[in-house]
């Protein structure tokens, strides 16, 4: 699963790596902390231009009549994607692509407490997690909202966690958006497993409230 990432890369610089225009709005960056219904940066193409946007992390089904009308869906499985009734319309037609400089994940030690984990590209700038959105409208309140798409570990990763999220290789980040035709549920797959590099990181982030650079600096254990 993905429940917290980071993001550092300023606007205009993910604006040229996915070619795409940006919005006038966009979340600050960086932001070594990002939680669910934060606001994050989302690229998806409309009338054949990508578009660097902001969407609620928090995916709204249209029958939800608050944001907190049902469960908080902030990752969809792959595997069950295309059945899911929340998801099979966006899985369909609206795909987006997430950036992130890196993400979280957790284990425990003996005593029950949380170990953090932080989870980054081995060789890129940038991770570009597989995405869905969708808009939400309610008595005068809207969102566009997304969701993680998500997919079995591999083996680096398996020893932290048994998920992990979908990263795209900038060579398919076309067809996942609906750009090059069918086909995008292949892409539905762990990366290589020398693709993530992962170390400790300080219990500090297991707040939503923590914040700053040295969140992400590495620790002995």
């Amino acid at each position: 699963m993905c429940g917290r990432f980071s993001l550092t890369l300023p606007s205009d610089a993910m604006a040229q790596l996915f070619d795409a225009v940006p919005a006038n709005a966009l979340p600050e960056v960086p932001n070594y902390n990002i939680c669910p219904t934060n606001l994050v940066h989302a690229v998806h193409t409309q009338e054949g231009q990508r578009r660097l946007v902001s969407m609620r992390w928090g995916f709204l089904p249209h029958w939800y009549k608050t944001e907190t009308g049902g469960p908080l869906l902030i990752n969809a499985r792959a595997e069950t994607i295309a059945e899911k009734p929340a998801f099979k319309a966006a899985c369909r037609e609206r795909r987006c692509l997430i950036p992130a400089t890196g993400f979280y994940e957790w284990t425990k030690d003996d005593a029950g407490n949380r170990l953090p984990w932080y989870i980054h590209p081995a060789a890129a700038d940038a991770l570009a997690f597989a995405g869905i959105w969708q808009d939400w409208e309610r008595d005068g309140l809207a969102h566009r909202s997304c969701a993680i798409v998500t997919t079995g570990a591999n083996a680096t990763m398996s020893a932290i966690h048994h998920r992990q999220p979908v990263t795209l290789h900038p060579d398919d980040w076309a067809l996942w958006l609906g750009e090059d035709g069918h086909g995008a549920a292949t892409l539905m797959t762990a990366p290589p497993e020398d693709a993530l590099d992962v170390y400790r990181v300080d219990p500090q982030v297991n707040s939503n409230r923590a914040s700053g650079p040295d969140l992400i600096d590495p620790i002995d254990g």
